[in-house]
């Protein structure tokens, strides 16, 4: 059993170190009073000791995440932690403040930057960084520069961000929304018995969505730019915590910003809403990287989560043990599979060294060591483990069922279900009920043992998120499917490309619905004078750019970029010009499906 040390109080003095004020409530909302963000809710039951319902290291995690207010990191920067699941960074130039991450929405953003104000001064705002593209990292941007950014303020971004931005939210979007519900816990209580935090944070506010486009492409290692008189150096990270990351130095303040990608927890390899599957190999070697470049240089290491570190020599054993964490979780789990093990197998033998299982900022609360490895195993090995019985089983609910009648009925599958839940077996008993509620969705006593199941499950779980998941999983089983308040954004629509939306559209296509359509749209968007040719054949919806004088399509369309995604989705033709057949739009959307975002997950 591995030792933590719960008298040590260093993390807690370094994200109380330099605390200035907090904002008073600690409550945010929206134009019309709806409330965006609460950390008070937090605050007020987090401060007790742990309860039985939670699991103490957790427990101490989401104490220290959700320590709200500004701190000063070091001379001219500071953060504003604790009002989103981010934080946000301010720089202070030679005539305003840089702004490092403006959080998830734009009414959290504005609240921070106010803060920052308040006790620092009515500062321009100078600059603007993303340290990567996922969306708790530029989602506030309009609540930092005004949409256009009409000041020409530079916003700085790893190269390739704009792309890996949008299309996370727009490919797989719909599914890892409905996924991130569980992820995040966004439908359970915030009590000890409910959600107390993701680990990373405490989860994600829920105003307006935007995205100001950057102005300023960091390609490469060793980039230098300076903004407001402040220099930067960085270090591009592709393939770590996002597709399009990036770390970054400050030599006139000794200060590091290592983005995501080494905060005070171990991290997703691939994370449980979903994604592409990281590179714990590359993620560790520029880890590595960032030793060699920028630690030996620093006072001071702070990231886009948790609360920073201080000194030279903590710096550098905090970047080596992640360094470690994700080289041993890599390496190992090629070593395991190498001798024939499958994922779960590995995740089931595999142990950290005691140092690095002992080391707080390695444990499992946002990541976890289990699903990590199993995602390594993915990342070279793919969902097939080569055991032919696994190449071409039933689906969930005809392999429920069968194994229901096997084992002798529902009725009886819960009854053993029970003996296991009474010896300690949660696992497996989870296992049985979760058969028994594919099988027979409508049996209430399965659908109730299994929800007491997951219930204590969660209570038991370190990682942030696996608790979400099983609480979200007990309480639909329990009161139904909570609809989806997270649509697609209409900030973020303004950063699709034309392709990135006829891409989106080919998404939607009912493959067998469109089979024997054969349609082809010509598009030439107007005000960047882009041209494509898009094709619908064998349910296939397809597109390339279109050469000047190509043969004429069934339909041209000619269009302002801003009406795309307008006129696609139903909301009418201004300003829209056509030549041929219209009725091909009407052909086309008559075999597109409308995504569900309340899918079930627990039940068939």
């Amino acid at each position: 059993m591995t030792h933590l040390d719960y008298g040590d109080r260093g993390d807690f003095e370094n994200a109380d170190r330099g605390f200035i004020a907090a904002l008073t409530p600690g409550i945010v909302k929206d134009g019309q009073g709806n409330t965006v963000w609460d950390n008070d809710v937090f605050s007020s039951f987090l401060d007790r000791e742990c309860p039985s319902s939670a699991n103490p290291s957790l427990w101490r995690q989401s104490q220290l995440c959700a320590k709200q207010g500004l701190y000063e990191v070091t001379d001219g920067i500071y953060q504003v932690r604790g009002l989103d699941l981010s934080n946000m960074t301010l720089v202070e130039g030679d005539t305003g403040v840089i702004v490092i991450d403006p959080l998830v929405s734009n009414e959290t953003a504005a609240a921070a930057l106010a803060l920052y104000r308040e006790h620092r001064g009515e500062r321009p705002v100078t600059g603007m960084v993303y340290t990567h593209s996922h969306i708790d990292h530029f989602g506030g941007a309009e609540g930092i520069v005004p949409p256009g950014n009409p000041d020409g303020v530079p916003i700085l971004a790893p190269e390739g961000f704009t792309e890996h931005a949008i299309a996370e939210n727009v490919y797989a979007g719909t599914a890892m929304s409905r996924r991130g519900m569980y992820h995040t816990g966004a439908t359970l209580e915030r009590s000890p018995e409910g959600m107390i935090g993701t680990g990373l944070g405490q989860t994600a506010s829920t105003g307006s969505v935007s995205l100001v486009p950057p102005t300023v492409d960091v390609t490469r290692t060793g980039q230098e730019e300076t903004v407001d008189g402040v220099r930067i150096v960085f270090q591009v990270t592709p393939g770590t915590e996002a597709p399009a990351e990036m770390n970054f130095h400050f030599p006139g303040k000794r200060a590091l910003c290592m983005a995501e990608n080494a905060s005070h927890t171990m991290h997703n390899i691939l994370t449980l809403r979903g994604a592409l599957v990281r590179d714990a190999r590359v993620w560790s070697r520029y880890l590595d990287e960032a030793i060699t470049l920028f630690a030996g240089a620093s006072d001071v290491a702070f990231a886009s989560h948790h609360w920073p570190t201080w000194g030279t020599g903590a710096i550098t054993r905090h970047l080596s043990e992640q360094r470690d964490l994700y080289a041993y979780m890599h390496d190992q789990t090629l070593r395991m599979l190498n001798q024939g093990m499958t994922g779960p197998e590995i995740a089931e033998r595999i142990e950290l060294p005691p140092a690095l299982a002992s080391a707080w900022h390695a444990r499992g609360y946002y990541g976890s060591l289990s699903h990590n490895v199993k995602a390594v195993y993915q990342r070279y090995m793919g969902w097939f483990d080569g055991n032919p019985a696994h190449l071409w089983e039933h689906p969930p609910t005809e392999q429920a069922r069968r194994y229901v009648d096997c084992m002798g009925g529902t009725a009886r599958v819960v009854e053993l279900a029970a003996d296991y839940t009474s010896k300690g077996d949660l696992r497996f008993a989870a296992t049985l009920l979760d058969h028994a509620v594919f099988a027979d969705p409508d049996d209430a006593g399965a659908k109730s043992a299994l929800a007491g199941v997951y219930q204590s499950l969660g209570e038991g779980a370190e990682s942030g998120t696996w608790r979400n998941f099983y609480l979200t999983g007990a309480k639909e089983l329990r009161e139904g499917v909570t609809p989806n308040p997270f649509g697609f954004s209409g900030g973020m629509a303004a950063g699709l490309s034309a392709e990135q939306v006829f891409d989106s559209m080919a998404v939607r296509v009912n493959g067998p619905k469109a089979w024997d359509e054969d349609l082809s749209v010509s598009w030439t968007i107007t005000d960047t004078g882009e041209r494509y040719r898009m094709t619908l054949s064998n349910g296939a919806l397809t597109h390339r750019a279109e050469p000047e004088g190509a043969p004429p399509a069934d339909l041209a369309v000619a269009l302002a970029k801003p009406r795309l995604l307008a006129l696609l989705t139903g909301g009418g033709a201004d300003g829209v010009a056509f030549d041929g057949d219209r009725s091909v739009l009407v052909r086309l959307q008559q075999v597109m499906d409308r995504p569900d975002p309340d899918f079930p997950i627990v039940t068939p």
